[in-house]
């Protein structure tokens, strides 16, 4: 009985000998099969790795992991994703700029539903001269040569809500996008009004002929009274709405009817501080005037002979009266370039070589507290030495400024002697640091269309976000009892 019981534990101990080899053997051949295999490649990784810090994939490619823009170390890399950008599925937002602007080659889940006013030509594109057939509110987007070009000269660097109209209207599913278009402003996280509030006021703030009243005045009052008509207005006050008024000037007769709107604005400078402020509005960066220079192209440290560079209008009022001080400081100084010039003529060429061969330009406070200067330094690869106690700077939330710019306080500045100390006290080395930033964040500062991942048209978006949330946590609190 004793011999049976032994014969009966052995094959029991030989089966399970056997069962776990042949276990053993058919994992490793699912392993090396994998691309054919019922199990799903999450369970193969997680019963080889188990958290281990590389895993075994023979025959089978990697997924590709998009690195960060520009090798920009703030960002985060993230796998791409295969869902549509369409407006159907936003529960899975991302909050990191980086998880969302890093995925140039695959459609992605939008940030923002944005539902647009289809507001009269006039209010827009005719303002450009645009003519459509009859009811036709947009220009065919889908075709470049059909679209309107914006204006040249200093009336392109106010020129946000033409950028962010067109990436509106072009927003598709499948493509890559950080807000899509919805045609419900029920299902919108914000309301966009499609007002081209800058050029209105560069072209048409002056009476013409026997008019009483400017366009530019008539436009903003008929805006108003639209606004105050309708439900979505309504249904929040304006808070949930995006009003582009970038030109300092902008919306000047409105602007205290409309100012519960999120404002995107080049800096504070003309607002009081309930009507426009750092809690509810975006700061967003002039469109620059001179040309990009490419990162291969970028002169170095040695081959930029200038220290300082400055070129532009002196003698200004306010908080630009600085300017007219710094001049009679560093004039004289035989590595510092500070004149007088202007877009006229050739000023724009004169400026982009000008600061292509400098190492350092001055950002100074002039009527506002900003300029299109700090942009134009940026593509230039010139770091910035920003001299403007009062500005507020674009995307400061995602960017570190004191990474590829000096930030002086004007007090100091005005010392005889300080700005240059501080200046030529910056080695090589330092500067390279300052420099190889600039390289790396310069597309965050490009309007273009079709808009890319991480351009300044999506980082607009993304400032909006961050807003809505805010926005919307104060709604909900104000509704939380129900009225009688």
């Amino acid at each position: 009985m004793s011999e049976k019981i032994m014969v009966h534990s052995r094959f029991i101990f030989c089966v399970m000998i056997i069962s776990m080899f042949l276990l053993s053997l058919s994992s490793i051949f699912l392993l090396q099969f994998s691309s054919h295999s019922l199990i799903p490649r999450s369970a193969l990784e997680l019963i080889l790795v188990n958290n281990a810090s590389l895993y075994f994939m023979p025959n089978l490619k990697r997924e590709q992991i998009l690195l960060p823009p520009s090798g920009d170390s703030n960002f985060q890399s993230q796998k791409p994703r295969e869902s549509d950008c369409h407006a159907s599925d936003l529960s899975q937002k991302t909050t990191s700029v980086g998880q969302q602007m890093n995925m140039a080659s695959h459609p992605t889940r939008p940030l923002l539903k944005v539902f647009m006013y289809d507001l009269p030509p006039e209010f827009h594109f005719g303002l450009l001269g645009w003519k459509g057939s009859v009811n036709q509110t947009w220009p065919e987007v889908d075709n470049p040569e059909r679209i309107p070009r914006y204006p040249g000269g200093l009336n392109l660097q106010h020129s946000m809500e033409y950028w962010l109209t067109l990436d509106l209207l072009s927003s598709k599913v499948g493509q890559p996008c950080t807000a899509i278009r919805v045609q419900d402003s029920s299902q919108a996280d914000v309301i966009f009004v499609p007002f081209f509030s800058s050029l209105s006021y560069n072209r048409h703030s002056k009476l013409n002929g026997q008019e009483k009243v400017s366009l530019n005045k008539r436009l903003q009052d008929r805006l108003v009274q639209f606004l105050m008509g309708r439900k979505e207005w309504k249904r929040s006050g304006g808070k949930d709405h995006l009003i582009v008024a970038h030109h300092p000037n902008s919306l000047l007769d409105a602007r205290r009817r409309l100012g519960a709107a999120m404002l995107v604005l080049a800096d504070f400078g003309r607002y009081p501080v309930e009507l426009a402020n750092i809690k509810k509005d975006i700061i967003a960066p002039y469109r620059h005037l001179v040309g990009t220079i490419p990162r291969a192209e970028s002169a170095s440290f040695e081959k930029r002979t200038t220290l300082v560079y400055f070129q532009g209008a002196i003698y200004r009022k306010d908080g630009g009266a600085i300017r007219q001080e710094l001049y009679y400081l560093l004039k004289d100084e035989n590595d510092v370039h500070f004149t007088f010039g202007s877009i006229g003529g050739n000023g724009i060429n004169q400026a982009s070589q000008g600061m292509a061969l400098s190492k350092f330009c001055l950002n100074i406070a002039g009527d506002t507290p900003s300029s299109n200067r700090l942009f134009d330094a940026i593509v230039s690869h010139c770091v910035p030495v920003i001299i403007s106690d009062e500005i507020e700077l674009p995307f400061e939330d995602d960017l570190d400024y004191s990474d590829f710019s000096i930030i002086v306080h004007a007090s100091d500045a005005m010392k005889k002697g300080y700005l240059l100390n501080l200046l030529r006290s910056i080695k090589r080395d330092e500067w390279n640091k300052m420099w190889e930033r600039l390289k790396q964040i310069t597309h965050h500062f490009e309007y273009q269309y079709p808009s890319q991942p991480g351009d300044a048209v999506n980082m607009i978006w993304q400032q909006v976000e961050h807003k809505i949330s805010s926005i919307r946590f104060n709604l909900h609190r104000k509704n939380r009892y129900q009225r009688s």
